[in-house]
């Protein structure tokens, strides 16, 4: 199991794929599998059966989740995508002249 560089509510940024730039807040975090789950990012049409009585099935959209190493931190004081830095067990903004911590 990898330590997260992010967490649950924090805004990030899509680096690559069909969603790239979007910036999206974080649902979800498995640091077992390295993947989040971010809100309207990766959206996919899944089929759902109905399971009770009167309960629509057909088709919803989902998130889908996402490897972690295709996301980068958005700095809420800057507002530009960072890398994480810790200084004194706290997330740093890496970015120059801006130290932010999350």
């Amino acid at each position: 199991m990898s330590k997260m560089f992010v967490k649950t509510g924090d805004t990030v940024v899509v680096l690559s794929g069909k969603s790239k730039g979007v910036k999206g807040e974080v649902i979800a975090v498995s640091p077992k599998e390295n993947k989040v789950i971010v809100k309207k990012v990766n959206v996919v049409t899944k089929h759902v059966k109905p399971r009770k009585m009167g309960e629509p099935g057909g088709l919803i959209e989902v998130e889908s989740a996402l490897y972690a190493s295709k996301v980068q931190l958005v700095c809420p004081k800057c507002g530009e995508a960072t890398r994480v830095g810790r200084k004194d067990g706290k997330r740093v903004c890496k970015k120059k002249n801006c130290g932010h911590e999350f």
